[in-house]
């Protein structure tokens, strides 16, 4: 047999039709690191953003508004970064076990609920703050009683809300994806 279809053949699982190299396991843990690796990081950019950026902009920054547009354009960004981290997770889970059934387990379902959560909060509640900020020109320098500020005001409370609930998902999916991962006791 020529050393080509031996190649072809060795890297070919019989059962399923698949490159036994994805199933290796080498692959296996490479696939099982991005998946912590991928979780790790939105936590981490999260918990960074929730914990210092958002306060010491604003500590630091005279301007309320100043230090508003600095989070808002961090927390787009982040949001952005978080559900391509997850879809990626959720990708390299199903490539990892094989199928679709692993994405109901409750990491899983966990790291889902955050995607949807945090493109809730970016395409409803911080597009409409945009434009509230847009409308008011100073958010600062609006009364409190202000109809745009009142509304303002809810959304940002709505807006910590997600983030809170993301942050929580985030430490249950860590959590049970290390539970996964030692295995039954």
């Amino acid at each position: 047999m020529d050393r080509p279809a031996q190649s072809c053949r060795a890297l070919s699982d019989p059962r399923v039709g698949t490159p036994a190299l994805l199933y290796s396991g080498r692959m296996q843990t490479i696939l099982r690191t991005i998946e912590f690796l991928c979780l790790s990081l939105w936590l981490g950019a999260d918990a960074f953003l929730s914990f210092v950026v958002a306060p010491g902009t604003f500590a630091v920054l005279a301007d309320r508004d100043a230090a508003g547009l600095v989070v808002g354009y961090s927390l787009s960004r982040m949001h952005a970064g978080g559900m391509i981290l997850g879809v990626l997770f959720l990708v390299m889970r199903s490539l990892r076990t094989r199928g679709f059934g692993s994405l109901v387990a409750p990491a899983a379902l966990c790291v889902a609920l955050m995607i949807v959560l945090t493109a809730a909060s970016q395409f409803t509640v911080s597009h409409r703050m945009a434009v509230l900020r847009r409308d008011m020109v100073s958010v600062q320098n609006t009364p409190e009683t202000d109809a745009r500020r009142v509304e303002f005001n809810k959304l940002h409370q709505a807006s910590v809300m997600y983030e809170g609930a993301v942050l929580l998902l985030g430490f249950a999916a860590m959590f049970l994806l290390v539970r996964e991962t030692a295995g039954p006791r």
